[in-house]
């Protein structure tokens, strides 16, 4: 995609453009960044180091980051981590459990009656 002749067409129109492309790391930065999000999670600084694994797609950090998030009972958080990862074998335990819980949720919806 083209950028550059989108925001040529807006022209001052005030606007915001949402993109899911990665920045482009050489080798080098990756391992650096990856280096210090390791770091920052071992000294307890899980959100910077949450950030940076998502720009590296450093996948080992991001299910380290799912890990964390499930310990603490924030499943979408954990989902999310696990999903980025990409860790199938753990997105599949959560994607089951939430849907059991919606599934309870229309359930006892069903059972009250209209008024």
């Amino acid at each position: 995609m083209d950028y550059k002749k989108i925001f040529e067409k807006a022209g001052d129109q005030n606007f915001f453009i949402k993109t899911t492309a990665s920045p482009r790391l050489d080798d080098a930065l990756k391992v650096s960044l990856n280096r210090k999000g390791n770091a920052l999670y071992n000294q307890g600084n899980v959100e910077e180091a949450r950030r940076i694994f998502i720009t590296t797609g450093y996948s080992d950090g991001l299910s380290r980051i799912g890990d964390y998030y499930k310990s603490r009972g924030r499943l979408l958080d954990a989902l999310r981590m696990y999903w980025i990862a990409p860790d199938r074998a753990k997105t599949e335990p959560i994607i089951i459990r939430l849907s059991e819980i919606i599934r309870s949720l229309i359930n006892e919806e069903g059972d009250v009656p209209n008024e």
